[in-house]
Protein backbone atom coordinates (compact mmCIF):
# COMPACT_ATOMS: atom_id res chain seq x y z
CA UNK A 1 0.00 0.00 0.00
CA UNK A 2 3.16 2.09 -0.73
CA UNK A 3 1.11 4.69 -3.14
CA UNK A 4 -2.26 4.21 -1.16
CA UNK A 5 -4.29 7.37 -0.14
CA UNK A 6 -6.80 7.80 2.52
CA UNK A 7 -10.21 9.91 2.67
CA UNK A 8 -11.11 12.05 5.60
CA UNK A 9 -14.21 13.64 5.48
CA UNK A 10 -15.44 16.26 8.15
CA UNK A 11 -18.80 17.84 8.29
CA UNK A 12 -17.99 21.03 10.62
CA UNK A 13 -20.94 23.51 12.14
CA UNK A 14 -20.77 25.44 9.10
CA UNK A 15 -19.09 23.21 6.08
CA UNK A 16 -17.76 19.43 5.20
CA UNK A 17 -14.44 19.37 3.84
CA UNK A 18 -12.95 16.13 2.46
CA UNK A 19 -8.98 15.79 2.80
CA UNK A 20 -6.29 12.93 1.16
CA UNK A 21 -3.69 11.79 3.16
CA UNK A 22 -0.69 9.25 2.62
CA UNK A 23 0.47 6.98 4.66
CA UNK A 24 2.76 9.22 6.71
CA UNK A 25 0.03 11.49 7.71
CA UNK A 26 0.99 14.06 4.83
CA UNK A 27 -2.17 16.01 3.55
CA UNK A 28 -2.23 15.65 -0.18
CA UNK A 29 -4.88 18.02 -0.87
CA UNK A 30 -8.18 19.68 0.60
CA UNK A 31 -11.29 21.12 -0.77
CA UNK A 32 -14.32 22.57 1.31
CA UNK A 33 -18.29 23.42 0.88
CA UNK A 34 -20.07 25.33 3.13
CA UNK A 35 -23.50 23.72 4.44
CA UNK A 36 -26.76 25.62 5.13
CA UNK A 37 -28.07 26.26 8.49
CA UNK A 38 -31.69 27.33 9.78
CA UNK A 39 -31.64 29.16 12.92
CA UNK A 40 -35.27 29.73 14.66
CA UNK A 41 -36.50 31.61 18.09
CA UNK A 42 -36.16 29.28 21.23
CA UNK A 43 -32.42 28.24 20.28
CA UNK A 44 -33.56 25.98 17.44
CA UNK A 45 -30.88 25.04 14.88
CA UNK A 46 -31.24 22.72 11.74
CA UNK A 47 -29.84 21.35 8.63
CA UNK A 48 -30.46 19.13 6.16
CA UNK A 49 -28.96 15.69 5.65
CA UNK A 50 -29.49 15.87 1.88
CA UNK A 51 -28.08 19.26 1.81
CA UNK A 52 -24.47 18.03 3.27
CA UNK A 53 -24.16 15.14 1.37
CA UNK A 54 -24.17 16.82 -1.47
CA UNK A 55 -21.63 19.03 0.04
CA UNK A 56 -19.42 16.05 0.74
CA UNK A 57 -19.96 14.74 -3.04
CA UNK A 58 -18.27 18.38 -4.41
CA UNK A 59 -16.05 18.58 -1.79
CA UNK A 60 -14.75 15.13 -2.19
CA UNK A 61 -14.40 15.24 -5.77
CA UNK A 62 -12.66 18.61 -6.05
CA UNK A 63 -9.87 17.26 -3.49
CA UNK A 64 -9.22 14.71 -5.79
CA UNK A 65 -9.33 16.54 -8.48
CA UNK A 66 -6.35 18.81 -6.65
CA UNK A 67 -4.50 15.81 -5.78
CA UNK A 68 -3.88 14.82 -9.17
CA UNK A 69 -4.16 11.22 -8.19
CA UNK A 70 -6.25 8.10 -10.02
CA UNK A 71 -9.32 7.68 -7.30
CA UNK A 72 -8.33 3.64 -7.57
CA UNK A 73 -5.75 4.93 -4.91
CA UNK A 74 -8.26 5.91 -2.51
CA UNK A 75 -7.76 2.86 0.20
CA UNK A 76 -9.80 3.73 2.82
CA UNK A 77 -12.21 6.15 3.96
CA UNK A 78 -13.37 7.59 7.42
CA UNK A 79 -16.10 10.23 8.45
CA UNK A 80 -16.99 12.80 11.16
CA UNK A 81 -19.58 15.12 11.87
CA UNK A 82 -20.99 17.24 14.73
CA UNK A 83 -22.68 15.43 17.26
CA UNK A 84 -26.35 16.37 15.42
CA UNK A 85 -29.55 14.25 15.35
CA UNK A 86 -30.47 12.73 11.68
CA UNK A 87 -34.05 11.51 11.52
CA UNK A 88 -35.06 9.78 8.37
CA UNK A 89 -38.16 7.98 7.32
CA UNK A 90 -38.45 4.82 5.44
CA UNK A 91 -36.40 4.45 2.76
CA UNK A 92 -33.86 6.51 4.38
CA UNK A 93 -35.92 9.78 3.23
CA UNK A 94 -35.82 12.75 5.64
CA UNK A 95 -38.11 13.65 7.87
CA UNK A 96 -38.73 16.83 9.24
CA UNK A 97 -37.57 17.96 12.19
CA UNK A 98 -39.11 21.36 12.36
CA UNK A 99 -41.61 24.05 13.42
CA UNK A 100 -41.43 25.15 10.02
CA UNK A 101 -42.85 21.32 8.53
CA UNK A 102 -40.04 21.55 5.54
CA UNK A 103 -38.93 18.06 5.15
CA UNK A 104 -35.64 19.22 3.98
CA UNK A 105 -35.22 20.20 7.34
CA UNK A 106 -34.06 17.00 9.19
CA UNK A 107 -31.54 17.20 11.55
CA UNK A 108 -31.31 18.57 15.11
CA UNK A 109 -27.70 20.69 15.28
CA UNK A 110 -25.36 19.63 18.03
CA UNK A 111 -25.91 23.46 19.53
CA UNK A 112 -30.02 23.35 19.46
CA UNK A 113 -30.95 23.92 22.89
CA UNK A 114 -34.65 23.36 22.19
CA UNK A 115 -34.43 20.05 24.67
CA UNK A 116 -33.65 21.91 27.69
CA UNK A 117 -36.66 20.81 29.78
CA UNK A 118 -36.38 17.95 28.41
CA UNK A 119 -32.18 17.21 29.70
CA UNK A 120 -33.91 18.29 33.07
CA UNK A 121 -36.45 16.20 33.61
CA UNK A 122 -34.15 13.38 32.52
CA UNK A 123 -31.50 14.34 34.89
CA UNK A 124 -34.19 14.67 38.00
CA UNK A 125 -34.78 11.20 37.68
CA UNK A 126 -31.15 10.75 39.14
CA UNK A 127 -31.22 7.62 36.70
CA UNK A 128 -27.59 5.28 36.87
CA UNK A 129 -27.03 5.43 33.60
CA UNK A 130 -26.31 9.59 34.02
CA UNK A 131 -23.04 8.19 35.93
CA UNK A 132 -21.41 7.77 32.78
CA UNK A 133 -22.23 11.55 31.30
CA UNK A 134 -20.51 13.19 34.32
CA UNK A 135 -24.16 13.04 36.11
CA UNK A 136 -25.78 15.02 34.30
CA UNK A 137 -26.93 14.66 30.88
CA UNK A 138 -26.51 17.96 28.16
CA UNK A 139 -29.43 19.42 25.98
CA UNK A 140 -27.37 18.88 23.05
CA UNK A 141 -27.14 15.12 23.66
CA UNK A 142 -29.40 12.92 21.42
CA UNK A 143 -31.76 11.90 24.08
CA UNK A 144 -33.70 14.58 25.55
CA UNK A 145 -33.77 15.68 21.40
CA UNK A 146 -35.87 12.79 21.22
CA UNK A 147 -38.35 13.36 24.15
CA UNK A 148 -38.84 16.69 22.40
CA UNK A 149 -39.53 14.80 19.06
CA UNK A 150 -41.84 12.49 20.76
CA UNK A 151 -44.08 15.35 22.89
CA UNK A 152 -44.07 18.16 19.74
CA UNK A 153 -43.65 16.68 16.84
CA UNK A 154 -45.70 13.21 17.59
CA UNK A 155 -46.43 12.41 13.74
CA UNK A 156 -42.55 12.64 13.08
CA UNK A 157 -41.10 10.73 15.71
CA UNK A 158 -43.36 7.84 14.98
CA UNK A 159 -42.76 7.60 11.48
CA UNK A 160 -39.20 7.53 11.99
CA UNK A 161 -37.21 4.62 10.22
CA UNK A 162 -33.69 5.47 11.59
CA UNK A 163 -32.10 8.01 14.49
CA UNK A 164 -28.70 8.58 13.82
CA UNK A 165 -25.84 10.62 14.72
CA UNK A 166 -24.71 12.61 11.95
CA UNK A 167 -21.35 10.48 11.46
CA UNK A 168 -23.69 7.32 11.85
CA UNK A 169 -25.80 8.85 9.26
CA UNK A 170 -22.62 9.69 6.64
CA UNK A 171 -20.98 6.04 7.23
CA UNK A 172 -24.74 4.59 6.19
CA UNK A 173 -25.19 6.96 3.33
CA UNK A 174 -22.05 5.52 1.99
CA UNK A 175 -22.35 1.56 2.68
CA UNK A 176 -26.08 0.56 3.26
CA UNK A 177 -24.68 -0.61 6.78
CA UNK A 178 -26.67 0.61 9.52
CA UNK A 179 -24.03 0.02 12.38
CA UNK A 180 -23.24 2.57 14.36
CA UNK A 181 -20.09 3.93 15.97
CA UNK A 182 -19.06 3.61 20.05
CA UNK A 183 -17.71 6.54 19.73
CA UNK A 184 -21.42 8.86 18.84
CA UNK A 185 -23.72 6.24 20.66
CA UNK A 186 -21.94 6.21 23.68
CA UNK A 187 -20.65 9.92 23.78
CA UNK A 188 -24.74 11.25 23.28
CA UNK A 189 -26.37 8.50 23.26
CA UNK A 190 -26.13 6.64 26.95
CA UNK A 191 -25.35 3.31 25.35
CA UNK A 192 -22.63 1.52 27.89
CA UNK A 193 -19.74 0.31 25.41
CA UNK A 194 -18.20 -1.42 28.42
CA UNK A 195 -21.25 -3.17 29.09
CA UNK A 196 -21.87 -4.00 25.10
CA UNK A 197 -25.71 -2.51 25.80
CA UNK A 198 -28.61 -0.13 26.18
CA UNK A 199 -30.16 -0.07 29.48
CA UNK A 200 -33.71 -0.74 28.81
CA UNK A 201 -34.99 0.51 31.92
CA UNK A 202 -33.25 3.92 31.30
CA UNK A 203 -35.37 4.78 28.03
CA UNK A 204 -37.94 3.36 30.18
CA UNK A 205 -37.39 5.86 32.88
CA UNK A 206 -37.12 8.59 30.47
CA UNK A 207 -40.36 7.88 28.82
CA UNK A 208 -38.62 6.60 25.54
CA UNK A 209 -39.45 3.17 26.38
CA UNK A 210 -41.09 2.17 22.92
CA UNK A 211 -37.26 1.98 21.63
CA UNK A 212 -36.72 -0.26 24.59
CA UNK A 213 -39.37 -2.04 23.57
CA UNK A 214 -38.57 -2.44 20.02
CA UNK A 215 -35.11 -3.54 20.40
CA UNK A 216 -33.18 -0.68 19.76
CA UNK A 217 -33.77 -0.71 16.17
CA UNK A 218 -34.43 2.74 15.63
CA UNK A 219 -31.18 3.54 17.56
CA UNK A 220 -28.58 1.18 17.08
CA UNK A 221 -28.37 -2.62 17.53
CA UNK A 222 -25.05 -3.30 16.01
CA UNK A 223 -22.26 -1.26 17.84
CA UNK A 224 -18.89 -1.04 16.41
CA UNK A 225 -15.51 0.74 17.39
CA UNK A 226 -14.00 3.19 15.15
CA UNK A 227 -12.41 2.38 12.20
CA UNK A 228 -13.97 -1.05 11.87
CA UNK A 229 -15.10 -1.26 8.34
CA UNK A 230 -18.59 -1.05 7.10
CA UNK A 231 -20.27 -3.36 5.19
CA UNK A 232 -19.05 -4.56 2.08
CA UNK A 233 -17.26 -0.52 1.62
CA UNK A 234 -18.49 1.45 -0.39
CA UNK A 235 -21.70 1.10 -2.65
CA UNK A 236 -22.14 1.56 -5.49
CA UNK A 237 -25.04 4.51 -5.67
CA UNK A 238 -22.11 6.40 -3.33
CA UNK A 239 -19.20 5.56 -5.54
CA UNK A 240 -20.41 6.81 -8.50
CA UNK A 241 -21.98 9.70 -6.40
CA UNK A 242 -18.33 10.82 -5.21
CA UNK A 243 -16.34 9.62 -8.24
CA UNK A 244 -14.46 6.79 -6.43
CA UNK A 245 -14.26 3.03 -6.98
CA UNK A 246 -17.32 0.75 -5.63
CA UNK A 247 -15.88 -1.48 -2.59
CA UNK A 248 -13.28 0.95 -0.63
CA UNK A 249 -13.53 0.42 3.00
CA UNK A 250 -15.17 2.80 4.91
CA UNK A 251 -14.70 3.42 8.56
CA UNK A 252 -16.93 3.38 11.38
CA UNK A 253 -16.80 6.93 12.02
CA UNK A 254 -16.56 9.61 14.88
CA UNK A 255 -17.70 13.18 16.46
CA UNK A 256 -15.77 15.56 14.46
CA UNK A 257 -13.81 16.76 17.94
CA UNK A 258 -12.74 13.22 18.43
CA UNK A 259 -11.64 12.75 14.95
CA UNK A 260 -9.50 16.14 16.55
CA UNK A 261 -8.17 13.49 19.14
CA UNK A 262 -7.04 10.86 16.98
CA UNK A 263 -5.40 13.26 14.58
CA UNK A 264 -3.34 14.68 17.55
CA UNK A 265 -2.85 13.15 20.53
CA UNK A 266 -0.56 10.44 19.23
CA UNK A 267 1.99 13.03 18.34
CA UNK A 268 4.09 13.13 21.48
CA UNK A 269 4.07 10.33 24.35
CA UNK A 270 1.23 8.50 25.68
CA UNK A 271 -2.56 9.14 24.92
CA UNK A 272 -3.05 9.14 28.84
CA UNK A 273 -0.62 11.87 28.90
CA UNK A 274 -2.07 14.50 25.98
CA UNK A 275 -5.31 16.66 26.13
CA UNK A 276 -6.73 16.77 23.23
CA UNK A 277 -7.96 20.39 22.83
CA UNK A 278 -10.26 21.10 19.23
CA UNK A 279 -11.19 24.71 19.49
CA UNK A 280 -13.76 25.04 16.63
CA UNK A 281 -17.33 26.78 16.81
CA UNK A 282 -17.21 25.60 20.09
CA UNK A 283 -14.31 23.31 22.02
CA UNK A 284 -13.98 19.83 23.05
CA UNK A 285 -11.51 18.48 25.82
CA UNK A 286 -10.99 14.86 25.65
CA UNK A 287 -8.72 13.35 28.11
CA UNK A 288 -8.17 9.00 27.89
CA UNK A 289 -7.57 7.18 30.96
CA UNK A 290 -6.91 3.26 31.37
CA UNK A 291 -9.59 3.27 33.96
CA UNK A 292 -12.55 4.88 34.19
CA UNK A 293 -12.25 8.24 36.07
CA UNK A 294 -15.47 10.08 37.20
CA UNK A 295 -15.51 13.78 37.15
CA UNK A 296 -18.75 15.60 38.18
CA UNK A 297 -19.93 18.06 35.08
CA UNK A 298 -17.52 16.11 32.41
CA UNK A 299 -19.38 13.91 29.96
CA UNK A 300 -17.59 10.46 30.66
CA UNK A 301 -15.91 7.82 31.28
CA UNK A 302 -17.02 6.33 28.14
CA UNK A 303 -15.65 3.46 26.76
CA UNK A 304 -13.86 3.31 23.76
CA UNK A 305 -14.98 6.28 22.21
CA UNK A 306 -11.95 7.87 20.88
CA UNK A 307 -8.67 5.38 21.23
CA UNK A 308 -9.72 1.55 21.52
CA UNK A 309 -9.27 -0.16 24.92
CA UNK A 310 -8.97 3.24 26.87
CA UNK A 311 -11.82 5.57 28.65
CA UNK A 312 -11.97 8.99 27.78
CA UNK A 313 -13.73 12.10 29.80
CA UNK A 314 -15.33 14.80 27.22
CA UNK A 315 -15.61 18.46 28.36
CA UNK A 316 -15.10 21.62 26.52
CA UNK A 317 -16.95 25.04 25.88
CA UNK A 318 -20.44 25.10 24.16
CA UNK A 319 -19.06 28.25 22.65
CA UNK A 320 -15.58 29.14 21.74
CA UNK A 321 -14.74 30.62 18.52
CA UNK A 322 -18.32 31.15 18.22
CA UNK A 323 -18.07 33.49 21.69
CA UNK A 324 -15.56 35.08 20.33
CA UNK A 325 -17.25 36.27 17.00
CA UNK A 326 -20.29 37.40 19.05
CA UNK A 327 -18.13 39.23 21.30
CA UNK A 328 -16.31 41.22 18.98
CA UNK A 329 -19.76 42.08 17.36
CA UNK A 330 -20.76 44.15 20.65
CA UNK A 331 -17.78 46.53 19.67
CA UNK A 332 -18.46 49.93 18.26
CA UNK A 333 -15.16 49.55 16.07
CA UNK A 334 -16.61 46.37 14.93
CA UNK A 335 -17.56 47.31 11.35
CA UNK A 336 -14.61 48.95 10.84
CA UNK A 337 -12.17 46.27 11.92
CA UNK A 338 -14.29 43.96 10.21
CA UNK A 339 -13.82 46.42 6.67
CA UNK A 340 -9.94 46.44 7.05
CA UNK A 341 -10.02 42.57 7.43
CA UNK A 342 -11.52 42.45 4.46
CA UNK A 343 -9.91 44.83 2.31
CA UNK A 344 -6.43 42.89 3.99
CA UNK A 345 -8.18 39.23 2.81
CA UNK A 346 -7.85 38.15 6.30
CA UNK A 347 -10.40 36.73 8.62
CA UNK A 348 -11.18 39.29 11.37
CA UNK A 349 -10.05 37.88 14.50
CA UNK A 350 -6.33 37.36 12.21
CA UNK A 351 -6.42 40.80 11.21
CA UNK A 352 -7.05 41.65 15.30
CA UNK A 353 -4.21 39.03 16.20
CA UNK A 354 -1.92 40.82 13.99
CA UNK A 355 -1.85 44.19 16.05
CA UNK A 356 -0.28 42.64 19.06
CA UNK A 357 3.34 41.80 18.64
CA UNK A 358 3.27 39.22 21.30
CA UNK A 359 1.19 37.15 24.08
CA UNK A 360 2.83 39.48 27.09
CA UNK A 361 2.15 43.15 24.91
CA UNK A 362 -1.57 41.15 24.73
CA UNK A 363 -2.11 40.61 28.27
CA UNK A 364 -1.07 44.42 28.86
CA UNK A 365 -3.61 45.38 26.73
CA UNK A 366 -6.35 43.54 28.34
CA UNK A 367 -5.50 44.62 32.00
CA UNK A 368 -8.68 45.18 33.90
CA UNK A 369 -10.77 43.74 31.27
CA UNK A 370 -12.34 39.87 32.10
CA UNK A 371 -14.55 38.27 29.69
CA UNK A 372 -16.19 35.03 30.94
CA UNK A 373 -17.77 34.12 27.63
CA UNK A 374 -20.63 31.29 28.67
CA UNK A 375 -22.72 32.57 25.57
CA UNK A 376 -24.24 29.44 25.38
CA UNK A 377 -23.90 27.72 28.74
CA UNK A 378 -21.05 25.99 30.75
CA UNK A 379 -20.62 22.61 28.71
CA UNK A 380 -17.92 21.39 31.60
CA UNK A 381 -16.99 21.69 34.45
CA UNK A 382 -20.58 22.83 35.69
CA UNK A 383 -23.00 21.20 33.00
CA UNK A 384 -24.69 24.36 33.07
CA UNK A 385 -26.89 25.68 30.39
CA UNK A 386 -28.41 28.26 31.61
CA UNK A 387 -25.11 29.86 32.39
CA UNK A 388 -24.18 33.04 30.14
CA UNK A 389 -21.79 35.47 29.37
CA UNK A 390 -19.88 38.47 31.52
CA UNK A 391 -18.18 41.25 30.56
CA UNK A 392 -16.38 43.39 33.31
CA UNK A 393 -14.01 46.56 33.18
CA UNK A 394 -15.55 47.82 29.69
CA UNK A 395 -14.71 51.71 29.63
CA UNK A 396 -15.94 54.57 27.28
CA UNK A 397 -13.17 53.65 24.56
CA UNK A 398 -14.64 52.57 21.05
CA UNK A 399 -11.25 52.59 19.01
CA UNK A 400 -9.33 49.54 17.33
CA UNK A 401 -7.14 48.97 19.83
CA UNK A 402 -10.04 48.88 22.88
CA UNK A 403 -11.30 45.90 20.65
CA UNK A 404 -8.02 44.39 20.50
CA UNK A 405 -8.05 44.24 24.03
CA UNK A 406 -11.70 42.92 24.02
CA UNK A 407 -10.40 40.00 22.01
CA UNK A 408 -7.76 39.20 24.37
CA UNK A 409 -9.20 39.26 27.23
CA UNK A 410 -12.21 36.83 25.13
CA UNK A 411 -9.40 34.36 24.35
CA UNK A 412 -8.35 34.63 27.84
CA UNK A 413 -11.56 33.74 29.20
CA UNK A 414 -11.22 30.72 26.63
CA UNK A 415 -8.36 30.06 28.34
CA UNK A 416 -9.65 30.21 32.00
CA UNK A 417 -12.33 27.76 31.25
CA UNK A 418 -10.04 25.31 29.89
CA UNK A 419 -7.73 25.74 33.15
CA UNK A 420 -10.94 24.87 35.31
CA UNK A 421 -11.64 21.66 33.54
CA UNK A 422 -8.13 20.29 33.53
CA UNK A 423 -7.59 21.25 37.41
CA UNK A 424 -11.43 19.74 37.61
CA UNK A 425 -10.29 16.37 36.20
CA UNK A 426 -6.30 16.58 38.03
CA UNK A 427 -8.57 16.31 41.14
CA UNK A 428 -10.68 13.65 40.01
CA UNK A 429 -7.34 11.56 38.79
CA UNK A 430 -7.05 12.02 35.21
CA UNK A 431 -4.32 14.86 34.93
CA UNK A 432 -2.15 15.37 31.67
CA UNK A 433 0.95 17.04 30.79
CA UNK A 434 0.40 18.87 27.54
CA UNK A 435 -2.60 20.42 25.46
CA UNK A 436 -2.88 19.27 21.97
CA UNK A 437 -4.71 21.69 19.98
CA UNK A 438 -6.66 21.26 16.78
CA UNK A 439 -9.66 23.29 15.35
CA UNK A 440 -9.72 26.33 13.19
CA UNK A 441 -10.23 29.04 16.15
CA UNK A 442 -6.54 27.95 17.43
CA UNK A 443 -4.55 28.00 14.66
CA UNK A 444 -2.89 31.52 15.25
CA UNK A 445 0.57 31.58 17.19
CA UNK A 446 -1.06 34.21 19.72
CA UNK A 447 -4.27 32.16 20.46
CA UNK A 448 -1.79 29.09 21.49
CA UNK A 449 0.18 31.04 23.43
CA UNK A 450 -2.12 32.58 25.13
CA UNK A 451 -3.60 29.37 25.84
CA UNK A 452 -0.70 28.23 27.14
CA UNK A 453 0.00 30.69 29.68
CA UNK A 454 -3.95 31.14 30.75
CA UNK A 455 -4.55 27.31 31.13
CA UNK A 456 -0.63 26.77 32.76
CA UNK A 457 0.26 24.14 30.29
CA UNK A 458 2.44 23.49 27.25
CA UNK A 459 0.35 23.87 24.00
CA UNK A 460 1.55 21.41 21.16
CA UNK A 461 0.70 21.67 17.71
CA UNK A 462 0.65 19.21 14.76
CA UNK A 463 2.51 19.57 11.66
CA UNK A 464 -0.68 18.46 9.32
CA UNK A 465 -2.98 21.39 8.10
CA UNK A 466 -6.16 19.85 9.62
CA UNK A 467 -5.79 17.33 12.17
CA UNK A 468 -9.28 16.92 12.45
CA UNK A 469 -9.51 15.33 8.85
CA UNK A 470 -6.16 13.45 9.54
CA UNK A 471 -8.31 11.89 12.26
CA UNK A 472 -11.18 10.85 10.24
CA UNK A 473 -8.54 9.12 7.88
CA UNK A 474 -6.41 7.82 10.34
CA UNK A 475 -9.69 5.19 10.69
CA UNK A 476 -10.21 4.94 6.88
CA UNK A 477 -6.68 3.89 6.68
CA UNK A 478 -7.23 1.28 9.68
CA UNK A 479 -10.58 0.27 8.22
CA UNK A 480 -8.27 -0.06 4.84
CA UNK A 481 -6.03 -2.54 6.05
CA UNK A 482 -2.89 -0.15 6.34
CA UNK A 483 -2.48 -0.51 10.04
CA UNK A 484 -3.20 -3.12 12.10
CA UNK A 485 -4.94 -0.84 15.39
CA UNK A 486 -5.63 3.00 15.93
CA UNK A 487 -3.07 3.73 17.85
CA UNK A 488 -0.62 2.06 15.56
CA UNK A 489 -1.89 4.81 12.80
CA UNK A 490 -1.67 7.54 15.25
CA UNK A 491 1.52 6.58 15.81
CA UNK A 492 2.65 7.06 11.96
CA UNK A 493 0.27 9.77 11.04
CA UNK A 494 0.81 12.45 13.69
CA UNK A 495 3.70 14.81 14.37
CA UNK A 496 4.66 17.26 16.24
CA UNK A 497 5.35 20.64 15.10
CA UNK A 498 5.99 23.30 17.39
CA UNK A 499 5.12 23.74 21.22
CA UNK A 500 4.05 26.97 23.24
CA UNK A 501 4.93 26.46 27.07
CA UNK A 502 3.41 29.07 29.50
CA UNK A 503 5.30 31.98 30.24
CA UNK A 504 6.78 31.91 34.04
CA UNK A 505 6.73 35.50 34.03
CA UNK A 506 2.79 35.88 32.96
CA UNK A 507 2.19 33.25 35.48
CA UNK A 508 0.85 35.31 38.82
CA UNK A 509 -1.40 37.66 36.39
CA UNK A 510 -2.73 34.72 34.43
CA UNK A 511 -3.51 33.31 38.39
CA UNK A 512 -4.75 36.44 39.30
CA UNK A 513 -7.13 37.12 36.17
CA UNK A 514 -8.13 33.14 36.53
CA UNK A 515 -9.22 34.08 39.94
CA UNK A 516 -11.09 36.84 38.60
CA UNK A 517 -13.01 34.66 36.12
CA UNK A 518 -14.38 31.75 38.88
CA UNK A 519 -15.48 35.14 41.19
CA UNK A 520 -17.77 35.99 37.79
CA UNK A 521 -19.18 32.61 37.30
CA UNK A 522 -19.83 32.54 40.84
CA UNK A 523 -21.65 35.90 40.74
CA UNK A 524 -23.28 34.72 37.74
CA UNK A 525 -24.87 32.24 38.87
CA UNK A 526 -25.91 33.83 41.88
CA UNK A 527 -27.64 36.75 40.34
CA UNK A 528 -29.79 34.09 38.95
CA UNK A 529 -30.64 33.08 41.84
Amino acid sequence: MTDAVFLGVDVGTGSARAGLFDAAGTMLASAKRDIRMWREPGDIVEQSSTDIWSAIVAATREAVDRAGIDPARVAGIGFDATCSLVVLGDGGAPLTVSPSGDPARNIIVWMDHRAIEHAERINATGHPVLRYVGGVISPEMETPKLLWLRENMPSTYDAAWQFMDLADFLSWRATGDLARSTCTVTCKWTYLAHEDRWDPDYFRTIGLGDLADGEFARIGQNVIAPGTPLGQGLSQQAAAELGLPVGIPVAAGLIDAHAGGIGTVGAEGVPQSNLAYVFGTSSCTMTSTSEPVFVPGVWGPYYQAMVPGLWLNEGGQSAAGAAIDQLLSFHPAASEAAAAAKAAGQPLPVWLAGRVSDASTAIDLARGLHVVPEFLGNRAPFADPHARAIIAGLGMSRDIDSLVALYVAGLCGIGYGLRQIIETQDQAGASVDRIVISGGAGQLPLVRQLLADAAGKPVVAVSVEEPVLLGSAIIGAVAGGAFPSVPEAMSAMTHKASVYHPDPQAAAIHRQRYDAFCTLQEAGRNLRG
